[in-house]
C-alpha cells in the first residue's frame, strides 16, 4: 500500500466563522489551531498547510479564568539595549482584544515557515463585525464543538 500525498492544486479550503463570545482562551485557540493546520481532514498531512481559513469574532468578550488577565504579562524585544516592552494582559484586551487571541493561537502552530504560513488564514476581529461575508463562513464542525 502506498501512501498519498495530496497535491497542493487539489486542496479546498472552507472558510470557518467562529463566535469567541463567552468562550475560555486556550480552549478556543486550540480548536482554531487544529482548523488552521488541518488536522480535521483524512488528509492531514505534517509537512504541509492543509488547514481552512478562520474568521474569530467578538475576540472581545472572550474569557480568561483564574488570575492571568493580571498576572500574564506579553512582552516584545526591540533589539537594542533596554528595549524590552512588557504589557499586562488586562491593559492589552482593553486596547487590542484581538492580539491576545491571535498570540494564543500562534503559540499552538509549528514554530516554522510553516507555521508562519498558517497564521495568515486567522482573522480576529474584535466586534461582531466582519468584512468576510463574500467567502460564506461555515459554523464550526460538530466534531470540534465537542472538545
Amino acid at each position: 500500500m502506498k501512501t498519498v500525498i495530496p497535491k497542493i492544486d487539489s486542496i479546498e479550503r472552507k472558510w470557518y466563522l467562529i463566535d469567541a463570545q463567552d468562550e475560555v482562551l486556550g480552549r478556543l485557540a486550540s480548536q482554531v489551531a487544529f482548523l488552521l493546520r488541518g488536522k480535521h481532514k483524512p488528509e492531514f498531512t505534517p509537512h504541509l498547510d492543509l488547514g481552512d481559513h478562520v474568521v474569530v469574532i467578538n475576540a472581545d468578550k472572550i474569557k480568561v479564568t483564574g488570575r492571568k488577565p493580571s498576572q500574564k504579562i506579553y512582552k516584545r524585544y526591540s533589539g537594542y539595549p533596554g528595549g524590552l516592552r512588557t504589557k499586562p494582559m488586562e491593559k492589552m484586551m482593553q486596547e487590542r482584544p484581538g492580539r491576545v487571541f491571535f498570540h494564543a493561537v500562534k503559540g499552538m502552530l509549528p514554530k516554522n515557515r510553516l507555521g508562519r504560513k498558517m497564521i495568515k488564514k486567522l482573522r480576529v476581529y474584535a466586534g461582531s463585525e466582519h468584512p468576510h461575508l463574500a467567502q460564506k463562513p461555515e459554523a464550526l464542525p460538530d466534531m470540534l464543538r465537542k472538545i
